[in-house]
């Protein structure tokens, strides 16, 4: 009885952990791009959140986001500025901080993987072929067609 309420203090844990560690993260993203831009974190941090923000919007009857930057731009866009400063603190001395914006960046990264994984895995527990579809074999031999009977 004791083994569900320890795995779930331990998956709280690591969740707060995980999320502690990317908000102290942004603040330090925040900070080098408000020390290259010349500006105050405050003024940085309005630039990031316009640039990133995305709204839901109602087109042709469907629900859509919408956002300044296209999907396909995000997620690099997001790297770029995590290997910026991790690179800055580098050139800085600063090693604490760039483990920080490293993990980050491979959080990043494995992040769609872990997600793809988990959630296959929990719904081969609740659908018995849950998942990606198996490949369908298919024989280049086999011809495959329909016919009708005509009615006179």
């Amino acid at each position: 009885m004791r083994k569900p309420k320890l795995a779930i203090a331990l998956a709280l844990l690591l969740l707060a952990a995980l999320a502690s560690t990317l908000t102290y993260t942004g603040f330090l993203v925040v900070g080098v791009l408000a020390d290259y831009l010349g500006t105050g974190r405050f003024v940085a941090g309005l630039l990031l959140g316009v640039l990133f923000a995305r709204f839901p919007s109602i087109s042709q009857g469907r629900l859509r986001i919408v956002g300044l930057l296209p999907k396909a731009v995000r997620r690099p866009l997001i790297a770029g500025l995590l290997a910026l400063c991790m690179l800055h603190f580098l050139a800085r001395a600063d090693y604490v901080p760039a483990a920080f914006t490293g993990f980050a960046m491979a959080f990043l990264f494995a992040y769609p993987w872990a997600r793809r994984a988990i959630f296959d895995r929990m719904l081969s527990s609740v659908f018995p072929f849950g998942g990606r579809a198996p490949a369908r074999n298919t024989d280049d031999m086999v011809i495959d067609g329909e016919f009708r009977e005509k009615k006179d």
